[in-house]
């Protein structure tokens, strides 16, 4: 099988962003290449056409080989949901829940199939498999049950490198460390050292680079300049490297960051607005006066709301919304915005009723039946007629609560054309909505934020604008660009 293979000395060392990297340039240079985790444990899901569910940051690199994404590029995603216990999605669907103990106990081989089984199908279709690990190779208290570093890189034979983010310091002894704890036949894999994240003067670095290459034998083929976020993040440890308002923004947005918050690179396309700032909030902190607040999803939505009640996070949230401030919950969110989620089955909690905020008229019930599907719609408000993309991930049905007395005006309206996925009430000022990816649709996005720059006396945005795909698109350019020059891929390629 023909592969290179990106495993990190930590977590947050830039394989995500190297292996989209390598995916752009090398199908540039006329490759047909595919990206390919085998496990991965992350919140921000993608739904493949075929309705299976795949780590968004897969969905990205396949996006950056030009190819479509499929269950196969990342077999196994875990999603954590509290209690030290997560949601297992093998080849798209929903496994089980399990505790890291019954995981390696109950899930191992039929991991290690999936995986192997996954690989052969993109092998025959692929030129080339670009394959990221998690986390590090060198967990020696994890490594006889990894699935995902090195066992890949042996089972494929993959020239492999190791990346560093130097900007964290220690990244010489990070990389020394991970090379020592490797096996032989591991460690005779890796033929590249690329250090990620360097801030400063190429030429002080240098005297590093000499004793390292000389200590591991082993080439630095790449330093990487540090740059600002260019690519997804992909958990919530990233979003504390997130900065707060951007200045002199005219559209101020706050998304409460939920403990189990999920899917938040919906938020992507929203950040990379010029006028726009997003900050995250913590469920302690103030809400402000932002022009908007977005209550996002939710791998837990009950225990997600139960948080929001008993931080005071959801008085806050009701206060704005009584003083005339705009909402917006999707997914999890919407189901928080309704007067009740019920949990008959079990699936999230241990009593059967859970009071909502109350700012729309529904209620959930959450069943073990998942949703999983991509989903096109024409909408309603802020505009209509506005073509829509997106995605449905939830567990749990939400229903419209009709009153006792039937008033001749309706309180609320369907956002879209298919009326379950989303509403809006009487004001316009509570909106709720079962599609992820709904700001990446350029048209309706703008409209969204004129209406938020109407209510604050400025002027319209134009609305004939592309989808963020397409902003997307030179993002993932870009970081070929800055790879392609700062990365010599000689030393993996003749492996070829």
């Amino acid at each position: 099988m023909k592969a290179i293979m990106v495993v990190g000395t930590t977590s947050h060392a830039g394989k995500s962003f190297l292996t989209a990297a390598l995916c752009r340039i090398l199908s540039r240079r006329g490759w047909h290449v595919a990206p390919f985790k085998g496990q991965n444990m992350a919140l921000n899901a993608y739904v493949t056409p075929t309705g299976g569910e795949i780590g968004y940051a897969q969905a990205v690199q396949a996006w950056a080989a030009g190819t479509t994404p499929r269950v196969e590029m990342n077999p196994i995603l875990l999603k954590p949901q509290g209690n030290m216990t997560s949601q297992v999605i093998m080849m798209g669907k929903a496994a089980g829940k399990t505790t890291a103990a019954e995981y390696y106990e109950n899930y191992f081989e039929r991991g290690w199939e999936a995986i192997t089984s996954a690989l052969a199908k993109l092998s025959a279709e692929y030129d080339l498999l670009i394959c990221e690990g998690a986390g590090s190779p060198a967990e020696i208290n994890l490594k006889h049950r990894d699935l995902t570093n090195m066992r890949v890189a042996k089972h494929l034979n993959a020239p492999t490198l190791l990346v560093v983010d130097i900007d964290r310091g220690g990244a010489f002894a990070h990389v020394v460390g991970t090379l020592e704890l490797l096996e032989p036949e591991e460690r005779a894999l890796i033929k590249g050292i690329v250090i990620n994240k360097f801030r400063g003067i190429k030429s002080l670095l240098d005297p590093g680079i000499s004793w390292l290459e000389k200590r591991t034998q082993i080439p630095v083929i790449g330093v990487i300049p540090w740059r600002e976020a260019m690519f997804p993040a992909e958990d919530s440890l990233d979003l504390l490297e997130r900065r707060s308002y951007k200045q002199n923004s005219e559209v101020k947005i706050a998304i409460v960051r939920l403990p189990r918050i999920s899917n938040f690179t919906d938020f992507d396309p929203l950040d990379a607005e010029p006028t726009v700032s997003i900050k995250y909030v913590n469920l302690q902190e103030p809400l402000g006066h932002p022009d908007a607040v977005i209550i996002p999803g939710s791998k837990t939505t009950i225990t997600d709301l139960m948080a929001l009640c008993e931080s005071g996070m959801a008085d806050k949230i009701r206060d704005y919304a009584d003083a005339g401030g705009i909402v917006l919950g999707i997914c999890g969110g919407f189901q928080m915005l309704g007067q009740s989620v019920f949990d008959p089955e079990r699936v999230e909690s241990d009593e059967d009723e859970y009071p909502g905020l109350n700012l729309l008229p529904v209620e959930t019930i959450i069943s073990r039946d998942k949703t999983a599907r991509q989903r096109q719609a024409v909408s309603n408000y802020p505009q209509s007629g506005l073509p829509i993309v997106g995605y449905e991930i939830h567990q749990g049905m939400t229903r419209i609560v009709e009153p006792a007395k039937k008033s001749t005006k309706p309180s609320y309206y369907p956002l879209f054309n298919d009326s379950n996925l989303g509403m809006v009430n009487e004001s316009q000022s509570i909106w709720g909505c079962y599609l992820h990816g709904l700001f990446d649709n350029g048209p309706w996005r703008r409209a969204w934020l004129n209406y938020l720059r109407q209510r604050r006396g400025l002027y319209s945005l134009p609305t004939g604008i592309a989808n963020y795909r397409e902003q997307r698109e030179a993002i993932l350019d870009a970081i070929a660009d800055l790879v392609d020059e700062h990365l010599n891929l000689t030393p993996l390629m003749s492996e070829r």
